[in-house]
């Protein structure tokens, strides 16, 4: 039977995607160095260690909104469910390296994005909770299923500056606000009355007055 361990070696922006993506690097071993491994269904549940790191002054005020008053923090600061991610792994014999995708937003609505994007700097503390079934042979046994432990789990500390450089790349010096149709039905008539060119002259005039 397998004896499977996984660490996290890097985290890089997939440059051309139909939405922001990252692509974790993911080595994958086997203890048991002959056993021929024909597949992985590898399912990954992502979460935000937020407890595990310090905070910036700007970090704090801007991360409220998630955790309230800082002075509550003890009770408030916790850890976040960020997302989940499958990934098929080819054969292999005693390791690999795989590639774990994650499909990202910048819509500030969830609190992912708002957790990241009150970030400027340092790392964030990323705990991977791995599960899933592994197809393997050994010998003359032919094709057998074995499932991955509960207990697996991969820390890695993920820069921000990752997080950074793909919202930069997909979303260049922009930023996503979501409003009600009714207000942004009064932004449009707004903005065609007054004959203004963009929806930042438009919000640069309301906030001028």
């Amino acid at each position: 039977m397998p004896d499977l361990n996984f660490a996290i070696v890097d985290a890089d922006v997939v440059p051309f995607a139909a939405s922001p993506t990252l692509l974790f690097k993911l080595r994958i071993g086997n203890a048991i160095e002959d056993e021929q491994i024909q597949s992985i269904l590898l399912r990954a549940q992502i979460r935000i260690q937020a407890t595990r790191r310090q905070y910036e002054v700007d970090e704090v005020i801007r991360l409220q909104e998630l955790f309230g008053a800082p002075h509550r923090w003890g009770e408030t600061l916790r850890s976040l469910l960020w997302t989940h991610s499958t990934a098929v792994i080819p054969s292999f014999v005693g390791s690999t390296l795989a590639e774990l995708p994650i499909a990202c937003t910048y819509d500030f609505e969830m609190t992912a994005a708002k957790y990241f994007g009150a970030l400027t700097n340092g790392e964030v503390p990323l705990t991977f909770l791995l599960s899933g079934t592994v197809f393997y042979s050994h010998g003359e046994s032919g094709l057998q299923i074995a499932q991955i432990p509960w207990d697996k789990e991969v820390l890695f500390r993920m820069p921000v500056s990752v997080w950074t450089s793909m919202m930069n790349r997909y979303f260049p010096n922009s930023a996503w606000l979501r409003v009600r149709k009714d207000v942004f039905d009064h932004l449009y008539r707004y903005r065609i009355e007054k004959g203004l060119q963009t929806w930042e002259d438009a919000l640069e005039t309301l906030l001028s007055h």
